[in-house]
């Protein structure tokens, strides 16, 4: 189980990942906006536009699933359920959320589930 000092780091790292990603998604959304205003002249100006937009959209998926993550694990940290594996219910080792602060199973359990979804 964590000690009250190590749930108000991961608290921390948390809440400033999440302070990044949301900056990152307003500047990522105005550049997006602000493509669509260009005035595309040919074909080639088009492709590499919409290149750009397939990876900037990827981004933008990927951060706001991240986001919702960090957001999951900052409201158990406030119901003092951070760190618990959400299948085994056992707790998940320090080393693993301090490698992925917002782990919501256990080493085991996630290899479970990942080979679940394949």
């Amino acid at each position: 189980m964590l000690k009250k000092e190590e749930m108000q780091v991961f608290s921390e790292k948390l809440s400033a990942r999440k302070k990044q990603i949301e900056k990152n998604l307003a500047g990522t959304e105005l550049e997006l906006d602000a493509m669509r205003d260009l005035e595309l002249n040919d074909e080639g100006d088009f492709a590499a536009a919409s290149a750009e937009t397939i990876v900037d959209s990827a981004i933008l998926t990927q951060q706001r699933k991240e986001l919702a993550e960090i957001e999951l694990a900052l409201d158990k940290i406030k119901k003092g359920t951070y760190g618990i594996c959400e299948m085994c219910e056992e707790p998940i080792g320090k080393k693993r959320l301090e490698v992925k602060n917002f782990a919501r199973f256990c080493i085991t359990c996630r290899e479970i589930t990942e080979k679940e979804q394949m």
